[in-house]
């Protein structure tokens, strides 16, 4: 049994490391042990391995590019189209798959952008307080009070149609809700005792929120983060689907669906599998946002 000064002494860094070890082995316990989380990683690692190598394995990569061959024009599913072809005799299998890529950089854009933004606006309204927070946190308000889909709608409609659009209206739209999250965690953080002691000892206020305040909000940006990344994926979709986002012949699952839509219901193949790859994409992005805010936030699960 330890006395209480060896109880009371700092770990060394081996002691440290083998803790971190032991944590991040409890947390993959606790995820493997969920049916749902699983699913969601497996669906979040399959699209991103299409996204990386889906190029190098479809039969037709020209079909990405608006190639025609209008002898298999809307040739139903088969051993030589897999998912069938569209108006213009592409294959669709190859489309999607391709399109996924497309997909995973709207993804990462919007969230990425919008996360920088956010977490470096809600940290500073958060420590600093005063004056500086009003104005911050009422202008996230004012973006609030405006649904963000018709907001986007409203920014792609004065900037013009096309994908690099989309994904900057989306982005301008999406930054408020990690302003509120992150300004919330910093004002609990900022009261406790290590921060009080970090400045006790001279620490400069860029060094306690990049080594005390932005690690100690990293969670619950995570778990946003991986859910915003299918939402992400979603609201573009929906722009592409009514003619605001990417352009044919660009492989936007949004896109491929608004074209498809006037086929239906005789050519139903045409519409079916991209919307199939947008609801397994935002499916498995949501379960995986589930999953670790389980096992980073527990306290959420009593909820």
């Amino acid at each position: 049994m330890d006395t209480p000064a060896e109880a009371s002494r700092p770990l060394t860094f081996r002691e440290r490391h083998a803790s971190q070890i032991r944590q991040w082995r409890l947390y993959a316990h606790m995820f493997r042990k969920s049916f749902s989380s699983m699913l969601g990683l497996t669906l979040v690692v399959l699209f991103l391995l299409l996204a990386a190598f889906g190029p190098l394995i479809v039969p037709y990569p020209e079909a990405a590019s608006g190639a025609i061959n209008m002898s298999a024009k809307l040739q139903p599913p088969s051993s030589t189209y897999w998912f069938g072809t569209d108006e213009m005799g592409a294959d669709i299998f190859s489309r999607v798959i391709i399109g996924a890529r497309t997909s995973l950089w709207i993804g990462v854009v919007i969230t990425g952008l919008a996360a920088i933004v956010g977490i470096t606006l809600g940290i500073i309204a958060g420590y600093r307080g005063g004056w500086v927070r009003a104005v911050i946190m009422r202008i996230t308000e004012l973006f609030l009070a405006v649904p963000g889909l018709a907001l986007a709608l409203a920014i792609v409609a004065a900037l013009g149609p096309g994908i690099t659009n989309c994904v900057l209206a989306l982005a301008i739209v999406w930054w408020p809700g990690y302003v509120r999250l992150v300004e919330a965690k910093t004002l609990s953080i900022k009261e406790e005792l290590f921060i009080e002691s970090a400045r006790s000892i001279g620490a400069k206020t860029p060094w306690i929120l990049w080594h005390h305040i932005l690690p100690n909000c990293m969670s619950p940006i995570i778990v946003k983060m991986s859910m915003d990344m299918g939402m992400a994926i979603l609201s573009a979709a929906s722009l592409g689907f009514i003619g605001l986002g990417a352009q044919p012949p660009s492989p936007e699952w949004g896109s491929m669906i608004s074209v498809a839509r006037t086929y239906m219901p005789d050519w139903w193949w045409y519409s079916l599998f991209p919307g199939a790859a947008i609801f397994l994409t935002v499916l498995g992005f949501n379960l995986l946002g589930d999953g670790l805010r389980d096992i980073l936030d527990p306290r959420s699960r009593d909820r």
